[in-house]
């Protein structure tokens, strides 16, 4: 997370896995532990509070020095990317967290951050329709795709604008642990199923 993050661009996958996460708990505390598939955390570069756009304040809960490796990346988007592009601790982290993370998400401009890394290289991506070009710009060995909620490139997923992020979401929960599940959480969360 960074300042001028969009809001829905952490919120709406954040509310997804956390949701499968409840959804998936059994009836003992035992049980609980063992059959949450996801443990979500929220990331900033420093400790302290992250203005997200139109100035909510969240508390992140680690910083990128102190944060366990993910299994799931997501790296959000928002105007905040435009700076973060040029912020090379930020860069590094992402890059460095790449190789073991079973897959790396982005939502909207958080595309750009992974082309600045350098992930999304001979791939396909997408991103907000207002930074198709930003995007051509900068990763110009990738097939920027149009018009599309999502694009899996098996690790690496890249979604369209801030709500195309809960469509990917729900596509990575139906892709981990099936269909009826991210079906199950869509219905949860009075989530239209679209094209996920």
């Amino acid at each position: 997370m960074f300042d001028d993050v969009e809001v829905l661009d952490f919120a709406g996958p954040f509310e997804v896995f956390s949701v499968t996460s409840e959804l998936s708990k059994g009836d003992s505390l035992r049980d609980s532990f063992a059959s949450r598939p996801f443990a979500v955390s929220t990331v900033a570069e420093h400790p302290g509070a992250v203005s997200a756009r139109n100035g909510l304040s969240v508390n992140p809960d680690c910083t990128i020095s102190d944060c366990p490796p993910p299994d799931i990346l997501i790296v959000p988007g928002g105007q905040g990317t435009r700076k973060l592009i040029n912020n090379s601790e930020v860069i590094n982290w992402i890059k460095d967290c790449a190789p073991t993370a079973e897959l790396v998400l982005s939502v909207c401009t958080g595309s750009l951050l992974l082309a600045k890394a350098g992930l999304l290289e001979g791939l396909a991506a997408t991103t907000h329709h207002r930074a198709l070009e930003l995007l051509i710009e900068l990763a110009p060995n990738t097939t920027i795709i149009e018009n599309q909620r999502f694009v899996d490139n098996g690790k690496i997923i890249t979604s369209g604008g801030i709500a195309a992020g809960i469509d990917m979401s729900l596509h990575v929960v139906g892709k981990l642990l099936g269909r009826a599940q991210a079906e199950q959480t869509a219905e949860h969360m009075e989530y239209k199923i679209g094209n996920w």
